[in-house]
């Protein structure tokens, strides 16, 4: 009866032993599994909030500073931005014909950025950085005609004086009652018509303007400017 008893209590052990066992070896496997799914929530979570902090935007504005890492630019809305820049931001400009880098870019000139805005932090991270070339628009009175070097005096509404460039690529248009609009060129322009011109400033001279595109009006006679 003895040995009976002890046979069982030897199978009751045993089993006791190897389920203690298997319980902790399944608890052990499934512990980092949990923990690893958690983790990984987290982080999808985490990258997620992120994600909807930042989208792609471009601005355009004129450039106040530029460092090695960052360009401070005042948009077309009159506020001050701050574009970061890294290794991985490309730049690139009409003007060069070769490496154009953060280097590169002056006070003044006109940019257009591509990148990623943070609404956190309203900065964004450029991706692409392209100096830009925006016509210059000025709109007056013909005041004088130089007709060796092909250039055209300008007194703006303003006040100001300007030199207009007329070159063989300048497209010349003029407008009247009779004609309407109409092809025309430098020889037809006089003093005293109105006009517009558009163009690029001359890198040389802040006062000339390199014409793309003249608009003149001989029935409007321009006024100057009074104070």
């Amino acid at each position: 009866m003895k040995k009976i008893l002890f046979i069982i209590l030897s199978i009751i052990l045993t089993y006791s032993v190897l389920s203690v066992g298997t319980y902790l070896a399944y608890s052990q496997t499934i512990t980092p599994d949990i923990n690893i799914k958690e983790q990984l929530i987290t982080n999808i979570a985490s990258r997620v909030a992120q994600l909807k902090l930042v989208e792609k935007r471009g601005i355009i504005g004129t450039v106040n500073n530029a460092t090695n890492t960052q360009i401070t630019i005042t948009d077309l809305q009159d506020n001050t931005r701050f574009v970061d820049v890294d290794e991985f931001t490309k730049f690139t400009s009409p003007k060069s014909k070769g490496v154009f880098g953060i280097s590169d870019i002056k006070g003044g000139e006109t940019l257009g950025v591509l990148g990623l805005y943070n609404k956190d932090s309203r900065r964004i991270l450029a991706r692409f950085v392209t100096v830009l070339a925006i016509p210059k628009v000025v709109r007056g009175g013909v005041a004088s005609i130089d007709n060796n070097n092909f250039t055209i005096d300008v007194s703006t509404i303003d006040g100001k004086k300007v030199i207009i460039d007329v070159g063989y690529t300048t497209s010349t248009y003029s407008y009247s009652r009779e004609d309407d609009y109409i092809r025309s060129g430098f020889s037809k322009i006089q003093e005293d018509y109105s006009i517009i011109a558009s163009g690029t400033l001359d890198p040389k001279d802040e006062n000339k303007i390199l014409a793309t595109r003249i608009l003149i009006f001989p029935d409007i006679p321009f006024i100057p400017k009074t104070k």
